[in-house]
């Protein structure tokens, strides 16, 4: 078996883990909610800018950050958006996992 075998395999198991489908499928119910769309649209964006202005090396206004948490408070309290937040993380934990899993294996050369 080849490299790209091996990732087109863990392509696969990525997409059939229950992070994924469950993840997936939360996504899907947001997605069908033009509302509860547009809420996280608005809150992504917001969430977004912050982090650009903070990779440049800009200040962000605590207003932003203060407008991001209540964003934030106000949205998970409805129970389909925080669910689905939380497979959000799961999802992007696992993610990261597997990236660091790779990135040690090649280590001593970059």
């Amino acid at each position: 078996m080849n490299v790209y075998d091996t990732a087109n395999k863990l392509a696969g198991e990525i997409r059939s883990s229950e992070e994924f489908t469950k993840y997936k499928e939360a996504k899907n119910r947001i997605n069908e909610n033009p509302e509860l769309k547009q809420k996280i649209d608005d809150f992504e964006k917001l969430r977004y800018d912050i982090q650009v202005l903070a990779m440049q090396g800009k200040e962000v206004e605590d207003e932003k950050n203060k407008k991001l948490q209540e964003m934030y408070t106000i949205l998970i309290e409805q129970k389909e958006i925080k669910e689905y937040f939380d497979l959000e993380v799961k999802f992007n934990v696992m993610l990261a996992d597997v990236n660091k899993i790779i990135a040690e294996s090649v280590k001593d050369v970059l």
